[in-house]
């Protein structure tokens, strides 16, 4: 799927100031409902480890997984892949909202799955349970979320389903498969990290200008060039870096609680300069940027232990959605 090809939704620039009481360090603030929120939709085998309970449904079927569920609804769900991740975004809800009371410009969790309003019980009491920050649900009852995820304004969708992945990315979401690159890392939950490939980025984005001059007037092609035309992932990295100006406008760069990396693996210098160019032509901002000229990624991965890889499989062109997509830790 070539995901560059996919438009943005556009987003109001402006903030409504509503400046009133500032936000607790020790109380998360609720989830923002506006339009310049950053909606990320997560699935509930993400969120939590419900393996047990899947072979509970996959064993007996589906009247005695509700059962199960039913009957344990007060017991808490294992921490699931996501989890780590749920935190570092409430964490940086939280700051925002030391800084900035009153802000709308915040991450929004959705949860969204498959499963059947009874047993979306279990996943509230679950949540409750951890303190987590979730207001929105979305429980389909068996059909698929998917076909909700625009409804709920979705800028990243999350998933242990590489099918449900590649079915949001044909939709036009940008959407990422979650796993684990080292199962017994500790990943933070004080600071966002998001890592991407520029390598395929760029190559990427030169393979779609090449591909739409021979089908578009001067004038498409030049509005084609504006970055707000560009695909979902460009969409949701620029989000972030609007969040990211938020704390460096308070003097908080040295401890902001969003931090961006690029990695370029197979390129040197120049493809290393390319690649932040374009970005910088973009709005965005990247914190690290690691050259490596051919040097394995894995060492450095291990290093930032991003809670988002968008790897070199994400960009690659094709007139169908790979089953390989974005990478979550």
């Amino acid at each position: 799927m070539d995901i560059c090809s996919v438009p943005v939704p556009e987003r109001s620039s402006s903030t409504k100031k509503n400046r009133g009481a500032s936000g607790s360090a020790k109380s998360t603030p609720a989830a923002s409902k506006t339009p310049q929120a950053i909606t990320i939709a997560v699935s509930s085998r993400t969120l939590f480890n419900m393996a047990d309970e899947r072979a509970i449904y996959e064993s007996d079927g589906l009247e005695c997984y509700v059962k199960y569920q039913q009957d344990h609804e007060n017991e808490p769900l294992k921490k699931g892949l996501a989890f780590s991740l749920m935190k570092a975004l409430e964490t940086v809800n939280c700051r925002l909202h030391e800084l900035y009371p009153g802000s709308e410009e915040l991450f929004d969790i959705v949860l969204m799955t498959n499963n059947h309003a009874q047993v979306g019980v279990r996943l509230i009491n679950s949540i409750n349970h951890y303190g987590l920050s979730i207001e929105r649900f979305c429980m389909t009852g068996g059909t698929s979320p998917i076909n909700y995820l625009k409804a709920y304004n979705t800028n990243l969708y999350l998933s242990s389903d590489p099918v449900k992945v590649a079915k949001a990315l044909s939709e036009g979401i940008a959407a990422a498969t979650m796993y684990h690159l080292d199962k017994d890392a500790q990943l933070s939950e004080q600071q966002l990290r998001v890592a991407f490939d520029g390598d395929s980025f760029v190559q990427q984005e030169n393979c779609e200008k090449n591909m739409k001059s021979y089908a578009l007037s001067d004038l498409a092609r030049d509005h084609e060039r504006k970055p707000a035309s560009q695909g979902p992932l460009v969409g949701f990295l620029e989000a972030l870096g609007k969040l990211q100006r938020k704390f460096y406008a308070k003097n908080e760069r040295m401890d902001c609680p969003i931090r961006v990396y690029l990695i370029i693996a197979k390129g040197g210098s120049a493809a290393g300069l390319k690649a932040l160019k374009t970005i910088r032509a973009w709005g965005l901002d990247v914190d690290e940027a690691f050259i490596l000229s051919g040097l394995p990624k894995t060492s450095l991965l291990d290093k930032i232990r991003p809670h988002i890889y968008f790897d070199e499989q994400t960009l690659q062109p094709s007139s169908t959605a790979t089953v390989t997509q974005h990478k979550t830790r």
